[in-house]
C-alpha cells in the first residue's frame, strides 16, 4: 500500500524541482500554457526538457533494492537484437539512445498532449469532457501504434511469429516487399532508416509489431493504398481509415526536429 504514495511523492518532488529550475512556483509551472492545447502542440523538446530534463538524465539502477543486478533481470523483449547496450529507461529508449535516433523521430508531444489537472477523469459529469484518459496522461492508442500485438490472423500466418516465422525465412519483408509498401509514413518514425535496418535484422520489424506488445491486442492501422494493391479492400479492412491521423502527418517542419 505504500508504493503508490512513494510514487506520488517522487513525482511531486520532480515537479517541484522542475518548477524551481525556471524560477516559477510549482503551481505557476503546472498551469503554464505550454502544458495545454493549443500551445503544447507546438512545444519543442528543448522547451519541455528545460524543466523536465531529469526524464532523460535518469538512469536505471545498477541493482534492485533487493540487490539483484540489472543485467540479471532482462525481460524477454530485452533479448531482441534491437535492444542493445545496457538497460535503459523508457524515455531514453524512445528519445536519445542510438537506436531511437536511428529509426525514430519521437518528440515529447508525440505522446504527451497535456491534461487538465482539475479534471483527469472522463465523463465524471454530464457536461465534462469525454476525451480525457483516466489516470494516464498518455493515450494508450499512441503506444499501440508501434507496440500492438502481431496480427497474424489478418496476415494469413497460421499462428504467432515466434512459432511460424521460419516458414517465411524469419523475414517480414518476404511478403511485405510487395504488400503495404507505403508504410511508416508518420512524423514520429524514420521510414527509410527502418527499411534499411529491416533488411539486415528481422527484429527491427518484430521488435515493435509483436515483440514489445503493449497490450494483448493489435492496432487497427489505417490501410493506405500502395502501388500494385489492385484497389481491392479485404473484408477486415472495410471499416478502417485510409490515412493516418493528421497530427502525425509527415511535413517538412516535422523533419526539422
Amino acid at each position: 500500500m505504500q508504493t503508490p504514495w512513494v510514487l506520488i511523492w517522487l513525482l511531486a518532488l520532480c515537479g517541484v524541482a522542475a518548477a524551481a529550475s525556471n524560477g516559477s512556483s510549482y503551481d505557476q509551472s503546472r498551469w503554464n500554457e505550454i502544458h495545454f492545447k493549443p500551445a503544447i502542440e507546438q512545444a519543442t523538446d528543448a522547451q519541455c526538457l528545460a524543466c523536465h530534463r531529469e526524464i532523460v538524465d535518469r538512469r536505471v539502477l545498477e541493482s534492485s533494492p533487493a540487490g539483484i543486478p540489472a543485467q540479471s533481470t532482462l525481460a524477454w523483449y530485452q533479448t531482441l537484437d534491437t535492444y542493445q547496450g545496457e538497460q535503459d529507461t523508457f524515455h531514453r529508449r524512445h528519445l536519445v539512445t542510438a537506436y531511437a535516433k536511428q529509426v525514430m523521430n519521437l518528440r515529447c508531444n508525440t505522446c504527451h498532449q497535456g491534461n487538465d489537472p482539475r479534471e483527469e477523469t472522463a465523463n465524471s459529469s454530464a457536461t465534462g469532457p469525454s476525451d480525457l484518459v483516466q489516470r494516464k496522461q498518455v493515450d494508450p492508442q499512441i503506444c499501440l501504434m508501434c507496440h500492438g500485438q502481431f496480427n497474424y490472423q489478418v496476415m494469413g500466418v497460421p499462428g504467432s511469429w515466434l512459432e511460424h516465422g521460419k516458414l517465411f525465412g524469419d523475414n517480414c519483408l518476404t511478403c511485405h516487399a510487395a504488400v503495404r509498401t507505403n508504410r511508416h509514413q508518420v512524423n514520429f518514425l524514420q521510414p527509410e532508416a527502418i527499411e534499411q535496418a529491416a533488411q539486415k535484422d528481422s527484429d527491427v520489424c518484430y521488435g515493435c509489431h509483436g515483440g514489445r506488445a503493449w497490450y494483448r491486442i493489435n492496432y487497427p492501422y489505417p490501410r493506405h493504398a500502395w502501388p500494385g494493391d489492385g484497389g481491392v479492400v479485404p473484408e477486415w479492412a472495410k471499416d478502417r481509415p485510409t490515412s493516418s491521423n493528421p497530427r502525425f502527418a509527415v511535413t517538412s517542419q516535422a523533419n526539422d526536429h
